[in-house]
């Protein structure tokens, strides 16, 4: 378990909790939280159409307070430019 006292502020590190990508010990203010966000169990399409589904599904424009996994899924694992086009594992992907 991350020792919070210890942990930088605003710095994004591996998570330590079953399930998630990344933590940050978020500071606001005189406010601080730990917040685990991504989840582990689908891969890396952050492909160009994933990106852009993602922002628009989670109002990524509108994702302003560092207290909330919204704010840093969007900050850190979405934001940028391309990233891999290497698709879902077949066990995560939808049944249509």
């Amino acid at each position: 378990m991350a020792e919070k006292s210890k942990m930088k502020c605003n710095k994004v590190v591996a998570s330590d909790r079953a399930g998630k990508k990344k933590m940050v010990k978020a500071c606001e203010g005189s406010k601080e939280k730990l917040i685990h966000f991504g989840a582990k169990g689908y891969g890396h399409n952050y492909s160009a159409a994933a990106r852009k589904s993602f922002k628009a599904r989670h109002k990524c424009d509108t994702a302003k307070s560092k207290l909330t996994a919204r704010y840093w899924a969007c900050k850190n694992l979405w934001a940028g430019k391309g990233g891999s086009t290497k698709s879902s594992p077949k066990n995560r992907q939808g049944k249509y």
